[in-house]
């Protein structure tokens, strides 16, 4: 099933909230407006507001998304299109690797993250895929995105 548009939501916030277990505020996707099951791809909407959590040190008078959080918003963007894949739905994916990370453009309060994702390999047990955060068209973020799948008994 192929579903787009820029402006259409194909997943609030709450819909994604039963696919991933991030939750305020710690959940840094606010919708997904595309998804291709077929090609594996997905793009995932973060509106920043000058009232996030982590502007209140990062850095005062000056707030900028820290890069590690723009790769995270990437992550569980992929964490969503993964969650639709057939037997990975109650699966948790725990970082592999960052690879190829390149931060371009600084984020701030009133930016509209658009993360970007595509799945280049997808087994039972590893992933690994391609991410690009963007803001009005400008690569703010762009990296390769590894997981692996713990065993439920490496998350006791």
């Amino acid at each position: 099933m192929t579903e787009s548009a820029t402006n259409t939501t194909i997943l609030t916030t709450s819909q994604i909230e039963k696919l991933i277990p991030h939750r305020w505020p710690f959940l840094l996707v606010d919708r997904i407006v595309e998804y291709d099951a077929e090609a594996k791809h997905i793009v995932g909407i973060k509106s920043v507001t000058a009232t996030e959590w982590f502007f209140q040190g990062h850095f005062p008078g000056q707030p900028i998304m820290p890069g590690v959080l723009q790769i995270e918003a990437l992550a569980q963007t992929m964490g969503v299109l993964v969650a639709q894949q057939p037997g990975f739905g109650d699966r948790l994916g725990l970082f592999a690797a960052i690879d190829e990370c390149r931060f371009k453009r600084i984020v701030t309060p009133g930016d509209q993250l658009r993360l970007e994702v595509t799945m280049e390999r997808l087994g039972s047990k590893f992933g690994r895929g391609h991410g690009i955060a963007t803001v009005d068209g400008d690569v703010a973020c762009d990296a390769k995105l590894s997981f692996i799948i713990a065993p439920e008994s490496a998350l006791r």
